[in-house]
């Protein structure tokens, strides 16, 4: 999937990563493409990175090879091909140490300290993961068919996006409102899905200008439900939360009361 998304990229884009990413193959078709990419890699990704972490430097550009049970007979590269990327340290409030992998090698351009702000800016998408699975559910399929599949994701989907395009029009409003307070003041993300839970069908289907005086409506219920947004929060980071969670599960008799 990582793959078939590289082909709505464009020369000069930088695409950033999670650490479940980092391979030679995947680099080498960032490379093919002349586009640049920034990942988190694993300590134990490989020998070099497990030596980067334990020589306490900053940064660091080094050779990678495919694996040695890589199977190239039907790439356009062999196992003695290397690949040059710069290996970057990043230290966490925590003590933690995160290793960065980029194709950013100039380090007048592009310095190290500006990395740990570079790639959090994947944080949004991490996040929004978290609205579509926990807030909106959207792994709570009603069907077994693919049809019912479908419509439910496209669904979610539908509401994601409704719930964004009203946020969007309303943010500058707010930030004209946060001056001189203690804290700036969101949108509360799970309320305004679950206002707009019980009215996206009659906003869908109403004629244009009842629909208009919905959107009207919904704007004045999202403001009304704001939370504050605390600078520099941290959370403890529990990696076992998940491990145990049963994934959902319809059964075929299934009658929905609703």
């Amino acid at each position: 999937m990582a793959l078939t998304h590289l082909e709505h990229c464009k020369d000069n884009d930088l695409i950033i990563y999670d650490r479940g990413y980092p391979s030679y193959d995947l680099i080498y078709e960032h490379i093919k493409r002349g586009l640049d990419y920034l990942m988190r890699v694993k300590t134990s990704f490989s020998g070099l990175t497990i030596d980067f972490e334990k020589s306490k430097k900053k940064s660091l550009i080094v050779e990678i090879y495919p694996g040695k049970n890589t199977k190239t007979a039907n790439k356009k590269y062999t196992k003695n091909c290397p690949i040059k990327v710069r290996l970057v340290r990043v230290e966490l409030a925590s003590g933690q140490v995160e290793i960065l992998m980029t194709s950013l090698l100039d380090s007048k351009a592009y310095p190290t300290s500006q990395f740990k702000q570079l790639y959090f800016k994947r944080w949004g998408v991490e996040t929004f993961y978290d609205e579509l699975k926990n807030k909106l559910k959207i792994e709570h399929f009603s069907g077994y068919s693919n049809q019912s599949i479908q419509q439910d994701f496209q669904a979610a989907l539908f509401v994601s996006n409704v719930q964004t395009l009203i946020v969007s029009e309303i943010e500058d409003e707010l930030k004209d409102n946060n001056l001189g307070k203690k804290y700036d003041y969101k949108i509360n993300t799970n309320v305004s899905y679950g206002l707009l839970k019980n009215r996206v069908v009659t906003l869908f289907l109403e004629e244009q200008y009842k629909g208009v005086d919905m959107v009207e409506e919904l704007k004045d219920l999202f403001k009304s439900h704001l939370v504050p947004i605390r600078p520099n929060r941290k959370f403890e980071r529990n990696p076992g939360k998940y491990r145990t969670r049963i994934k959902p599960k319809v059964t075929k008799n299934q009658k929905d009361a609703v």
